[in-house]
Order: C-alpha cells, then structure tokens, then sequence
C-alpha cells in the first residue's frame, strides 16, 4: 500500500513556523529553526499546511508503507467531561470521550484506548438510532467506520488488531444497521480478534432503519 506523505526541502524552509501553525495534526514543529516532520503517524498526507508556506519548502511525496506507521491517523485527544457544556434538564449531553473516532483516523496507539470497553459502530447508526449516546456511547471509547464504503478494510483490521492486542481492550460492543453491507462489521472484528489471538467478550445490536433494535447478541456493558 502507498500512501501521501509531507517532504520539507529544509534548505528552502525559513523556519517560520506558518506550516507548524496550520497542521492541526501536530505532525510538524520547528526544530533547530527548522521545520521538521516529528510525526509520520499524524501526517494525514492532504496537505493543508502546503499553501501556508511562503518559500514552497514543502511538498507531497508518494511512498510505500511500513508496519505500524497506521497511514490516515490523526492526534488523538482527550474529552474531559466538565469541558463540556452544561445542558438544560431535558435535553441529552454528549458522551463522546475522545477524538478522532473515524477508525481510518484513528490511532490505535493512542493512550485513550488503554483498559477501554470499546464501541464499534457504523457509520450510520447515531443517525438512525436517537437515544445512541446514553444507550449505546456512554462510558465507552467510540471508533465508526462504513465497511461498504471503505474499499481498504485490510487497514482496519490491522487496527483493530494492534488495540486488542495491545491495549487490554476490556468488552466490544457493534452496533449496525440491518441492511446486509453492514454485517461486514462484524466480519472485521472477527478477522481483527483473530489476527491478535484474541478472544474479548463482543456483544452485537442491529437497529432498523426506522431506529429500533432489531437484533442482538450477547450483553451490551
């Protein structure tokens, strides 16, 4: 597999900082008045900080993957729960823990994940069902993906795989729609469980398209 990758001509670059500044990934800092590329992991390869730099130091190249360099992973962080707004009686507050939850985005070395009860969802399932953060999300770390959608499955399984075999993933929880492309979740997972040597509790709930819970498989924590 190839992937895009950020490449600084340090002999152009000024050491202004503007690229640093613009990466949201935190994938550049300026070192020794330079800019320099302190994570591979982070670089998303889209190449939002190329129009920031005044002497066109930086550029995209194209090169080969290697083991565990998880290509699309974004900073993870961290949502504390009094950083969230307070909400009126009455209305439901989020449950969400931490970011980015896209599993192509995120990275399974991420601190957030240690000890973690794990739901997998996909990607249209907080759409359908109403109640999903405090039936389904809460005291859960939350990763989505569609697996019709997202032609590289082989990425996530490799993920999926790191996090249960490094991580003491405690429970996994899926959570899909009924429609048949969805079941591939599970298939993942399965694939995932496998290839770690792993056999962590799952428990599994279909919901319909009008939002109801169909159908389920073990117990939900």
């Amino acid at each position: 597999m190839r992937r895009k990758i950020i490449k600084i001509d340090e002999a152009k670059c000024t050491g202004c900082g503007l690229c640093a500044a613009s990466c949201h990934e935190g994938a550049i800092k300026i070192i020794g008045g330079k800019a320099k590329l302190v994570s591979e992991t982070y670089c998303d390869g889209l190449g939002a900080c190329l129009p920031s730099c005044p002497s066109g130091a930086l550029s995209l190249a194209e090169r080969a993957d290697v083991s565990r360099s998880y290509p699309h992973s974004a900073r993870a962080a961290e949502i504390k729960p009094e950083k969230r707004a307070q909400n009126p009686a009455g209305k439901i507050g989020s449950e969400l823990s931490h970011w980015p939850v896209q599993l192509k985005l995120a990275n399974p070395d991420a601190p957030c994940f240690d000890n973690a009860d794990l739901l997998i969802a996909a990607d249209c399932v907080a759409f359908a069902f109403a109640d999903f953060h405090r039936k389904l999300l809460r005291g859960k770390k939350l990763l989505i993906f569609c697996p019709k959608l997202d032609g590289d499955t082989e990425v996530y399984v490799e993920k999926l795989a790191a996090l249960f075999k490094n991580k003491s993933i405690k429970s996994v929880s899926l959570a899909h729609m009924e429609v048949p492309c969805c079941f591939g979740l599970a298939r993942i997972v399965a694939e995932a469980q496998t290839r770690a040597a792993t056999n962590l509790p799952v428990s599994e709930l279909v919901i319909s398209l009008d939002g109801e819970i169909t159908g389920k498989k073990g117990e939900m924590k």
